[in-house]
């Protein structure tokens, strides 16, 4: 998947600025200890779209590490609004970061220290993603990550590293593999359908709450699919009828091949255009596209 490339202001502490002028502690927590949540949320038609399920894990995320936001969620919500209009973002994303902030290195979550706030807007095709028509290939790696990824943290080391092993093996993602099952995608949600069912981890401390999950879960049933929040191994994978990623950019990607095996013959399967399809039309009508 493409880097996310910020557009030519940022929301930085208060302001918005030039990326070029944006400077950050090198005293901050963030940069010592990782001690800080983020966030990507999806913009359409200059509309940021499925605000509650962002809001909803943002807001966890802060409770998790007692991390407070210094806004009101409506106050918040406009100044990312105001981040989409100084970049006249038409399509793509936000990315937010909040850290504890500046304060001496101390492994103790320290208090009264004012946190370090930053966004910025960057420009790409959600709807349209080039991957939904061509699919992607993925290789498993191990899962060498904590054991809070409920908590959309800014430490992401394992993540990189895993997600490093699937562009030397020339892949575009990587399934990381915990215990002989799959937990999640090194930046997205794993899902198979196998026999007419739809096949994804149960929410636990062990995975990201997606926050396209539940509107999948519920489109699946539209279309006539089962649902099962199960563990999944890799062979399972290999011989899925359909695999599929989502995450907040990209709505849903098909998986055409596994660890060099081909899924369903290197075909994109029928559920999963059926899927992006509808979800594609629900996002146009939040964001009122005709």
């Amino acid at each position: 998947m493409a880097a996310l490339i910020s557009m030519q202001k940022v929301f930085l502490n208060g302001e918005f600025i030039d990326k070029d002028s944006a400077k950050i502690s090198i005293f901050d927590r963030g940069f010592i200890f990782g001690d800080g949540i983020y966030e990507v949320v999806p913009v359409i038609n200059s509309i940021i779209v499925e605000k509650d399920g962002f809001w909803d894990r943002f807001q966890r995320s802060l409770n998790e590490i007692s991390l407070n936001l210094p806004y009101t969620h409506d106050e918040f919500e406009s100044i990312l609004n105001n981040l989409i209009e100084i970049n006249s973002l038409k399509e793509g994303g936000l990315y937010i970061q909040i850290t504890r902030g500046v304060a001496p290195r101390d492994f103790s979550f320290v208090k009264g220290v004012k946190p370090t706030i930053m966004a910025f807007a960057f420009s790409d095709s959600v709807l349209e993603h080039p991957a939904a028509k061509s699919g992607i290939t993925i290789i498993s790696t191990p899962d060498i990550r904590w054991k809070r990824r409920d908590i959309k943290s800014i430490s992401l080391l394992g993540q990189c590293y895993a997600k490093n092993q699937a562009t030397i093996a020339g892949a575009d993602e990587c399934f990381m593999v915990e215990d002989g099952y799959v937990t999640e995608a090194g930046s997205s949600s794993a899902f198979i359908i196998k026999d007419h069912t739809l096949i994804t981890k149960p929410l636990s401390n062990e995975i990201l709450p997606g926050i396209r999950r539940n509107r999948l879960l519920n489109l699946a049933k539209q279309i006539g699919l089962q649902i099962q929040e199960r563990k999944f191994s890799m062979d399972e994978v290999y011989n899925a009828d359909e695999c599929f990623i989502s995450a907040a950019t990209i709505i849903l990607l098909p998986v055409i091949k596994a660890d060099g095996k081909a899924i369903n013959g290197g075909k994109i399967g029928e559920y999963t255009t059926k899927l992006r399809e509808l979800y594609k039309r629900a996002l146009k009508l939040e964001a009122n596209i005709s």
